[in-house]
């Protein structure tokens, strides 16, 4: 029997995992930019943010915007975690860049919330836990894709404590929200870098109208509603319990980048990803 209490927190597991499937999709397609456009990682992310930002300013405001302070940290959090995954992403290839950043997430989280939120680990999310970690190790083994492996693993490593730390900020009331504030934050934060490292945030390939469409669609569904959708899950579920679902995000990256890009195919991907969806199984039954 599904209860009053139950039905809010079915709804934020719904909200994180759907999410974490955008996330895995947006991957893909920051890849596609930096290969078929020419863009670098830091300028990927600073369209991503463009676009989110420009697409509140054109919407009317609702209530209030949140405070300025919780808006520019969520920005800093954002500009770091996910300009580190992007360039991961580049160096290691889409599977294991999006894997080794999310893989610490559970533990990360977990420890976290435990030691700073005071959060209960349950028997059943410790099982949970484990599942997903198997799973991960399962889909991490396959060899990488990307030209510096090494490198792309540590800037995974470093997006994935960005996103436990914004998690766990987020989980302790940190109003962090997917605000116009904070997509403007993170774009203000990324510009400098995208112009000297990167050399340009203007496509130097491609043909113009699948660009655009690219950059939209990674502004619109993985950005600005993929966020919205992941801060309000957290407002009901726990951060161990998030991290696990948001492993549902180096699932589907995976499957996309052996399906559409070339990456090596074993049969530890069915293998993990079967075993993330039963750790997500054990979760959505409270």
């Amino acid at each position: 029997m599904t209860t009053p209490a139950a039905v809010p927190f079915r709804h934020g597991l719904l909200s994180i995992s759907a999410a974490a499937v955008a996330w895995g999709a947006g991957g893909a397609v920051a890849a596609l930019l930096m290969g078929a456009a020419g863009l670098g990682p830091v300028a990927v992310c600073a369209w991503r943010f463009a676009v989110a930002a420009g697409c509140l300013a054109l919407l009317p405001a609702r209530g209030a915007t949140g405070p300025r302070r919780a808006a520019v940290l969520t920005g800093l959090g954002l500009a770091v975690s996910q300009c580190a995954y992007f360039g991961a992403v580049r160096c290691a290839g889409l599977g294991l860049g999006t894997l080794v950043t999310i893989g610490a997430g559970p533990v990360l989280t977990s420890l976290g919330a435990r030691l700073l939120l005071g959060e209960r680990l349950t028997g059943r999310a410790a099982a949970a836990n484990l599942l997903a970690l198997g799973g991960l190790v399962l889909l991490v083994a396959g060899p990488a894709g990307g030209p510096r492996p090494a490198l792309g693993v540590a800037l995974a490593a470093l997006a994935g404590a960005g996103q436990s730390g914004l998690t766990l900020w987020a989980r302790a009331g940190g109003a962090a929200r997917a605000s116009a504030g904070a997509f403007t934050t993170g774009l203000l934060c990324l510009l400098p870098l995208a112009l000297t490292v990167d050399g340009g945030v203007l496509p130097t390939a491609g043909a113009p109208l699948p660009t655009a469409g690219a950059l939209l669609f990674l502004g619109t569904v993985p950005t600005l509603l993929a966020y919205r959708w992941y801060f309000a899950g957290l407002s009901v579920v726990p951060g161990a319990t998030a991290a696990v679902l948001v492993l549902l995000e180096p699932a589907t990256a995976a499957a996309l980048g052996v399906a559409f890009f070339g990456e090596p195919f074993t049969l530890a991907l069915p293998a993990g990803s079967a075993l993330l969806l039963t750790a997500i199984a054990t979760l959505t039954r409270r």
